[in-house]
């Protein structure tokens, strides 16, 4: 079982070689890595809201990996978070697919919507699924993260956001009941920790 840092390290390298599809690709990267760098600047708190509508899926993935992420770079004052415009639950394929990439998660609460611990060094956050807007997800001072096409167009304001930005990934989803879902749900977190380990490579500030 690999440990986070080591999948940190996976990341970062795949990272290097990675190349943003296109040009609005590559431009909502460059301005979440600018938002970052202007929080690390000014010593701010650096808060990010992955959004996307169901809440169970990409939106955890993104907000557990770019907690792996900071943990490894040792960022100071760094939160993630995760919401949907509706809540559901945090889904068990995404869930299966994060621990084997060596993230250490753990149940600590049962139910329709279970509660998760999730623990990258001295880092820990409990995750669940929620609405974008409800606690302890911030209501000011954030960037909103949108991961996929139908959150980004049913939430066309997102209140208290400083900074959204439209970061859409394919639903695994798909593959559901195919006998697929280990290697989708795989490929889905590894693309999503790539290209966010793109953007914090990209964190020189000067």
């Amino acid at each position: 079982m690999k440990t986070y840092t080591q999948l940190a390290e996976e990341l970062l390298q795949n990272a290097k070689t990675y190349t943003p599809a296109d040009e609005t690709r590559r431009a909502a990267l460059v301005a979440l890595a600018d938002y970052i760098k202007d929080k690390i600047k000014a010593q701010k708190a650096i808060r990010l809201n992955f959004i996307c509508t169901h809440n169970s899926r990409r939106s955890h993935l993104g907000a557990v990996l770019s907690q792996v992420l900071a943990a490894y770079f040792k960022l100071e004052n760094f939160e993630s978070f995760s919401g949907g415009t509706e809540a559901t639950a945090f889904n068990e394929n995404a869930v299966q697919a994060l621990r084997e990439l060596g993230i250490e998660i753990n149940k600590i609460e049962e139910g329709s919507n279970p509660r998760y611990e999730v623990v990258t060094g001295d880092l820990k956050s409990v995750a669940f699924s929620k609405k974008f807007d409800e606690a302890p997800n911030p209501t000011s001072e954030f960037a909103a993260i949108m991961v996929c096409d139908s959150a980004d167009a049913n939430c066309p304001f997102v209140p208290g956001a400083e900074k959204r930005i439209s970061l859409p990934f394919e639903d695994p989803k798909k593959s559901d009941g195919t006998g697929r879902e280990a290697q989708v749900y795989r490929e889905r977190a590894l693309e999503i920790g790539t290209q966010l380990a793109w953007v914090f490579l990209n964190l020189s500030v000067s």
